[in-house]
């Protein structure tokens, strides 16, 4: 049985942006097998600096990341498309177990299969520590609320 993840490229700025929207929810579940079926069984992943192949070392690799990062908040916002190519930039907030409160900025590149899945995934991210009072992202743990404005809305320079 093939497993498909709509929607499916070629992508038009509407699906591509509910794809980006299904890959923000799924990250803020903080759930690594949810998050891990978006991707193909061979899915070739870059991160930072690491670099590795396949489902169960992106597991792996999530359930380290989310047992570092807690109170893990996501806003993912489309940049670009093609046919089956999406560019995202990102901001999340995390604490580490010192109290310490970062925002980290990204970058992703990301391919997909004609099934939806992501082939591919390449992130480039940089944190900065931050205070309390500077989180931005202040929604319950999970989804954040259509309500909450996401990254497009918070200006880009302002308030790095």
């Amino acid at each position: 049985m093939t497993v498909q993840k709509p929607p499916f490229p070629p992508f038009d700025s509407q699906s591509a942006a509910l794809k980006v929207r299904l890959a923000e929810d799924a990250w803020n579940s903080r759930d690594p097998v949810r998050v891990a079926g978006a991707y193909t069984e061979d899915s070739a992943w870059r991160n930072r600096d690491e670099f590795f192949v396949g489902r169960t070392s992106i597991i792996a690799f999530l359930q380290r990341k989310w047992e570092r990062e807690l109170e893990y908040r996501l806003a993912k916002a489309l940049w670009a498309f093609t046919d089956n190519r999406i560019a995202v930039r990102f901001q999340y907030e995390y604490r580490c177990a010192d109290g310490q409160w970062f925002r980290a900025y990204g970058n992703e590149q990301w391919e997909f299969d004609e099934n939806g899945l992501m082939r591919r995934r390449e992130a480039s991210i940089n944190d900065k520590p931050i205070d309390a009072a500077e989180r931005r992202f202040l929604w319950p743990l999970g989804a954040r609320p259509e309500h909450h404005p996401g990254i497009e809305m918070l200006g880009f320079g302002s308030r790095p």
